[in-house]
């Protein structure tokens, strides 16, 4: 679906839309809008009781063209004093010279609103549209469902975008992923955990660096009141094994975003481990997760698909 495609005109029987549901539409921070307002005179035509802003189709038009001006690289001004000259009609918004590369739409699909609306905060480089946005889902849908929703949506439009233009949109994806990081971690817990619970060990594969669904995951443990440790991005093998040991978790959970990284040798390794009193030694669970380990689960590890199946494992163990 093209993220810059129109926009409905509709307004409602009220006489139009408020300016936080035109910023979910549109993928933009309320405060941006009400700044267009104030410093460019890009605000609505009307006002409620003559206060309140209230937004009809011509308004949101405009504020679309001045979002597709933005996006391609033109300073606010520049772009309020163009769409104010009359050509908030035009098609097409004209491209500077020193434009992104990356301010082309990206291809959610059929996917929720608040996908496109922040697919179009991360084209724009919009970091506060993007922390309001990502606060907006969790609070709406909970963290499962906004991660397997909206968000991973959206970080995988980025990555499409990367297949069919090389380099290009890495600043998009940088800036997104920091966001998206910055949202799960703000997740707070919503118990402590329970006395001699024990811990899941969420790390990356050796060379392995997406962790963006290891911190989701993290996150909706956390939430549940289940003990994580989080070691992240590129953990090496031995300095795995040795937090295994120290640790005794009772779950490893092993990320791997490609074939590359994902180590069958590993996962036998940590299987093996053991720890505690002769007669009672323990050993972890260990799990694989990731697109790395499609098709080839090593033996002994349990696989996990998704993120409601992996908290409902762990919650088990």
């Amino acid at each position: 679906m093209d993220l810059t495609g129109d926009l409905p005109a509709e307004a409602p029987a009220d006489g139009g839309l408020t300016t936080g549901a035109v910023a979910r539409l549109l993928g933009v921070a309320p405060t941006t809008l009400r700044s267009w307002d104030r410093r460019y005179g890009i605000g609505p035509a009307a006002r409620q009781d003559g206060r309140h802003r209230r937004w009809t189709g011509a308004d949101i038009a405009a504020l679309r063209h001045m979002c597709a001006l933005t996006s391609s690289g033109l300073p606010p001004a520049e772009a309020a004093r163009t769409v104010l000259a009359g050509t908030a009609g035009s098609s097409e918004a004209p491209r500077p010279a020193h434009a992104s590369r990356a301010s082309g739409p990206l291809p959610v699909g059929r996917a929720r609103q608040e996908c496109r609306g922040l697919a179009r905060a991360a084209v724009r480089l919009d970091a506060p549209a993007l922390d309001e946005l990502l606060t907006a889902v969790l609070d709406r849908y909970g963290l499962p469902a906004a991660w397997d929703e909206v968000m991973m949506p959206v970080l995988h439009a980025v990555g499409r975008k990367w297949e069919t233009a090389g380099e290009r949109y890495i600043e998009v994806e940088h800036l997104l992923s920091w966001h998206v990081s910055g949202a799960l971690r703000g997740v707070a817990a919503g118990r402590a955990p329970a006395p001699g619970a024990g811990a899941a060990l969420l790390a990356c594969a050796p060379g392995e660096t997406h962790t963006l669904a290891l911190e989701a995951l993290a996150a909706t443990l956390t939430q549940q009141g289940l003990p994580v440790r989080m070691f992240g991005a590129a953990v090496p093998a031995g300095a795995l094994e040795d937090a295994v040991r120290r640790t005794g978790p009772a779950a490893v959970v092993l990320w791997a975003q490609s074939r590359k990284t994902a180590s069958p040798a590993l996962v036998a390794r940590l299987d093996a481990i053991e720890w505690g009193v002769r007669g009672a030694r323990r050993r972890p669970v260990v799990c694989v997760a990731g697109p790395g380990w499609a098709g080839r689960q090593p033996p002994g590890a349990r696989h996990l698909s998704g993120l409601a199946e992996a908290v409902d494992t762990l919650g088990t163990l």
